[in-house]
């Protein structure tokens, strides 16, 4: 069976940004921490997982997407992101390159939407996913050859993974986000209706519809503050439906992609060393051998 691995920049990009020394600036002086701690995770994650297929995706705009357009504050509680984090994205689209991997970037569609379009178009001919990612909202796509994983914390999420983790089903996902809001994206969920209480609903009832076609069976059940808890979601049923549809990955972005675009061939040595040397990446641009043939 076909692997193919699809990473998720940005947790990566944002986490190097965050932990590397701002001291850390290319030869004309300018901040590349984000870039040097991107580009070292990828070659440590080519190095180790020698895959045959794999994409990066990139999110373009970091704040804002096709769901401003029907949900205005979408991630509006979000602060803007530093310039000297911004100053580097591009660079990292060009390290990702470099190293040989293939790459989506969309100016509307974010990076999840576009790994879950390639996800969609290539989820047929006996191939397998692993999407790496700390993004929650990923977790909608596992499934039986699909996989969430965290290369940075040696963390791996099959279906039974997700149900441990976060109390409902993959499938449920989106249900779950529509009941208990994702305060980091800003979708606001039913007010007053948490993520343990929004597992409950769906482990009783199955899907949001499912909750919905139950309030006056849920009024009298055993569950905490039943009658509190119906009353909430018949004031929302318009919000609960919004933030579903917010947190509803697309698996309709402007993606042209075959498995054989995929394939990996391995690094372009003689880029990388460019962008490495041009960046002042010594001891990275050491760390590039010729590519290897891919593992099985």
């Amino acid at each position: 069976m076909t692997t193919i691995h699809l990473i998720d920049a940005s947790p990566y990009i944002f986490r190097a940004f965050f932990a590397l020394p701002r001291t850390i600036r290319d030869r004309a002086g300018d901040p590349a921490n984000a870039v040097y701690g991107f580009a070292s995770f990828l070659v440590k994650y080519l190095t180790d997982t020698r895959p045959t297929h794999i994409a990066v995706a990139f999110d373009q705009n970091l704040n804002a997407s096709f769901r401003n357009e029907t949900f205005a504050t979408y991630k509006a509680a979000r602060p803007p992101p530093p310039p000297e984090l911004e100053s580097q994205l591009a660079t990292c689209l060009e390290a990702a390159r470099a190293l040989g991997v293939a790459t989506f970037i969309d100016p509307d569609y974010e990076a999840d939407d576009l790994i879950a379009t390639v996800v969609h178009r290539l989820a047929r001919g006996g191939r397998a996913f692993v999407i790496a990612s700390v993004d929650k909202d990923l977790a909608q796509l596992v499934g039986d050859d699909v996989t969430l994983c965290d290369p940075g914390k040696s963390l791996r999420l099959d279906a039974a993974g997700v149900q441990a983790r976060y109390g409902v089903r993959p499938g449920q996902i989106t249900d779950w986000l529509a009941l208990a809001g994702d305060p980091v994206d800003n979708i606001p969920g039913v007010p007053g209706i948490g993520p343990k209480t929004a597992a409950a609903l769906l482990e009783q009832y199955d899907s949001l519809e499912g909750v919905y076609r139950n309030l006056d069976a849920l009024r009298r059940s055993s569950l905490r503050g039943a009658r509190s808890i119906a009353a909430k979601l018949q004031d929302h049923v318009e919000l609960a439906a919004l933030s579903r549809d917010v947190a509803t990955l697309s698996r309709e972005a402007p993606v042209e992609v075959t498995a054989t675009a995929l394939r990996y061939t391995g690094i372009d040595v003689p880029r990388a060393r460019a962008l490495f040397g041009r960046l002042g990446f010594r001891t990275l641009a050491a760390r590039l051998v010729p590519p290897a043939k891919p593992g099985p």
